[in-house]
């Protein structure tokens, strides 16, 4: 059990450090929108849709990230007040009614959309660039690390309550 908890920890921390450089491209592709529509008179959709499909994995880390970090839809000005005990339970209490059911659902639902969109490499709508599909397939993505991390903590939860 503590070598998957290992291996799932070390793809989760290697996807997410990863994906959070891409703040750069984006930073990058937004600045350059105006100066490509404006002095090139060319490009600036071509960046607007790069833009959107790495803005797409970018939010699937960082949520994921922020969730880990204990920062994502903590209600924090009640809970400081309870002991470290209750609130890990509370915590997973959540993990297990609300966000892996959320997660699980979505990742169904979504199923014929994303499908259909990998299996035609979906591109843009308005321009017909390739990439549209990576928007799409970011919803598998986040939902897929939110389910890791959610595992990870319940193992690791586990771990922690049985040390003397």
């Amino acid at each position: 059990m503590l070598a998957l908890r290992r291996l799932l920890r070390g793809i989760l921390t290697t996807t997410l450090a990863a994906l959070k450089w891409l703040v750069l491209p984006l930073g990058l592709l937004l600045f350059l929108q105006w100066p490509l529509r404006e002095l090139v008179h060319g490009y600036s959709r071509e960046a607007n849709d790069l833009g959107q499909w790495i803005f797409a994995l970018y939010v699937a880390a960082s949520v994921t990230a922020a969730t880990l970090a204990g920062t994502h839809l903590a209600a924090d000005a009640v809970a400081r007040h309870y002991s470290p005990r209750v609130r890990r339970l509370l915590m997973r209490s959540g993990q297990l009614v609300a966000l892996a059911p959320w997660a699980i659902f979505v990742s169904i639902a979504a199923w014929p959309l994303i499908s259909s969109s990998l299996r035609h490499w979906e591109g843009f709508p308005d321009t017909g660039n390739p990439g549209y599909f990576i928007v799409k397939l970011s919803l598998w993505l986040l939902t897929g690390i939110m389910l890791v991390a959610i595992l990870l903590d319940l193992l690791g939860g586990a771990d922690e309550e049985n040390r003397p």
